[in-house]
């Protein structure tokens, strides 16, 4: 997540109330009563893990960091994309500059579905400069890879289209996503039915919190967490500091997930969730022991396996 600035069981079980979307402002959600035809897979952790020990190693290999304009941050995209590419994904890599260095995101659509409605799930890739970035963000970035994955495992035929993005140059103000959504045409950003972002999702001492922006997609990950039996908030350190923000400006809707970064867990909030009061969210926010030591694996299966749940929920 980028630094602050003045003024920022398993539920693949069907949940049946499918019928939640239902007056939001996704085009095309379930009519109420209408019963779910596939339910989305269980995202084994493990893999995602497997992703993350990945990126610590380029990181290791790379000056200890996957920055902007940095060998570790082209390394890691190269491991994504060969990934997807094996997988059947159209990829495309889009350039920009930034700080005159060159930057990437790299665009993975999976073949079929409706393109005039696209669901698209994104997480920034690289990490700052002092560490490995493996919570921020790496953990948005190896869930979303291990969904997409889930994807083509599945042979997954949704009616809507879907696409999956990592962003570049996220630490130094959303520049990847921004160039992305500037590079659309009027046309191209309205057949975005929803954008989910998910920045920061294993913090150590974490908290389960859901965007409040579009009212469909707040409810699918709310359906997801109410079959776990885990309360959420609304979120609201992120607000405006990733990558949801130039999709959101353009008026496409988005929502996401968070587990939090240098905000201080409450009492209340550990009684609820377990953890330490009185500590922040991620201690190793935008630090060198941002490593693979800093994931709580437990916050990362569960969310993990609700990106995965949000992509087949608003995607039928």
């Amino acid at each position: 997540m980028k630094l602050s600035v003045p003024g920022r069981v398993t539920a693949t079980a069907v949940v049946a109330t499918v019928s939640l979307l239902a007056g939001g402002s996704i085009a095309g959600a379930a009519p109420a009563g209408q019963p779910a035809v596939a339910a989305a897979p269980d995202i084994p952790v493990a893999n995602v893990k497997a992703h993350l020990t990945q990126l610590q190693s380029i990181a290791t290999a790379n000056g200890g960091n996957r920055a902007h304009g940095r060998a570790g941050y082209k390394a890691s995209l190269d491991y994504v994309k060969a990934k997807l590419d094996a997988a059947g994904f159209t990829t495309a890599v889009q350039q920009f500059t930034s700080s005159g260095r060159t930057g990437y995101n790299l665009i993975a659509d999976w073949p079929g579905g409706d393109t005039d409605q696209v669901i698209m799930s994104g997480s920034h890739l690289d990490s700052v400069t002092a560490g490995a970035g493996i919570n921020d963000n790496g953990s948005g970035s190896a869930a979303v890879l291990e969904t997409a994955l889930a994807v083509s495992r599945a042979g997954y035929q949704p009616t809507k289209h879907l696409r999956f993005a990592w962003w570049g140059a996220e630490e130094l103000g959303m520049v990847g996503s921004r160039s992305y959504v500037n590079s659309l045409s009027t046309a191209s950003r309205s057949r975005i039915s929803g954008y989910l972002n998910f920045d920061m999702i294993g913090s150590p001492n974490p908290g389960y919190f859901v965007y409040d922006d579009d009212p469909a997609i707040e409810k699918t990950f709310k359906a997801y967490y109410a079959g776990l039996g885990v309360p959420t908030e609304i979120e609201t350190e992120g607000d405006g500091r990733s990558d949801h923000a130039p999709f959101k400006n353009a008026g496409v809707p988005v929502g996401g997930l968070f587990s939090g970064a240098d905000y201080v867990k409450t009492a209340a909030q550990a009684a609820k969730w377990g953890g330490t009061s009185g500590l922040a969210f991620d201690r190793c926010y935008h630090a060198s022991c941002d490593t693979t030591a800093n994931i709580n694996d437990t916050a990362l299966d569960r969310n993990s396996d609700a990106v995965a749940y949000a992509v087949w929920e608003l995607s039928r």
